[in-house]
């Protein structure tokens, strides 16, 4: 997988140390006193706080023994991308690390599967929809910060020319739930009938009528990559949840539930028309 987000990169190269070392069966100390480095910089390598040269990267794979070439390769290339900042840096103090993988992770995934229950999905909001769902659970700062991290997020995933294929699925009564004034929903709405005709995204929409499945109350987010990786799920929730690509299980029960949701689901005209009928009961707002 070539990953250009140094942040991810960053990630990477603490999780391939981390195993290294561990199946090296030494401890951070011992590898520092090996390198002739301070315990400190082991750690903040380890943690991913910190970018790391290529230099100091094959010192640390010298010590724990790795020498196969696609290995080396693959790492060498996270160290030279693992220096800079994510384009979400400026919003850090409003990311939880676990949303901030998700960020990282959307840049290299093939496809993204997205359904939310509840209300639309933060991926395609407006910024006036936006706002009205965030005032009412923080400052009006935090809120228009959070805005512009939604817009710019949704620029980078829709609006380029290249990326990911992205099936949305709307659920019907996310279209029906007024937030903010009858105007923020119209404006919503339309921005909805524009992003169905992006030819990267699959619009579907879940009737009213589909009945119970296996996420009924609760949003996610699933990735796939093109380079062969196992899938990653995102679950919504207080701090939100990225499952592990190894629980494989776990996450094919979300895969065969977005198929099953998208089988009951309207598509193409029909979705439009479903979402023509939320923008009649807002018209006269």
């Amino acid at each position: 997988m070539a990953v250009t987000d140094p942040a991810l990169n960053r990630r990477i190269l603490r999780e391939a140390l981390r195993e290294a070392r561990v199946e090296a069966d030494m401890t951070q100390r011992q590898v520092a006193d090996a390198l002739e480095w301070s315990l400190s910089k082991i750690i903040r390598i380890e943690a991913a706080t910190v970018s790391l040269s290529v230099t100091d990267l094959r010192a640390m794979l010298q010590v724990y023994g790795i020498q196969d070439p696609a290995t080396v390769t693959e790492l060498e290339y996270a160290a030279r991308n693992s220096k800079g900042s994510s384009w979400w840096a400026e919003f850090n103090d409003l990311i939880k690390p676990q949303f901030a993988q998700l960020l990282s992770y959307e840049g290299v995934a093939s496809e993204i599967l997205v359904y939310s229950p509840v209300i639309i999905s933060g991926y395609v909001h407006t910024y006036d929809y936006a706002m009205a769902l965030l005032t009412e659970r923080t400052s009006e700062e935090k809120a228009r910060r959070n805005a512009d991290l939604r817009i710019k997020r949704y620029e980078r995933n829709f609006e380029s020319d290249k990326g990911p294929l992205i099936r949305l699925n709307v659920d019907e009564a996310t279209l029906m739930r007024q937030i903010g004034t009858p105007a923020v929903m119209r404006n919503q709405l339309r921005h909805l009938k524009e992003i169905a005709a992006n030819p990267r995204v699959d619009l579907t929409v879940l009737p009213l009528t589909a009945g119970a499945h296996y996420s009924t109350q609760h949003s996610f987010t699933l990735l796939s990559f093109s380079s062969g990786e196992n899938d990653l799920l995102y679950q919504e929730a207080a701090v939100g949840l990225l499952a592990s690509s190894d629980e494989i299980e776990y996450i094919a029960r979300y895969r065969e539930c977005f198929e099953d949701i998208s089988a009951r689901s309207a598509s193409g005209e029909e979705a439009v028309a479903l979402i023509d009928g939320a923008l009649e009961r807002f018209a006269a707002g």
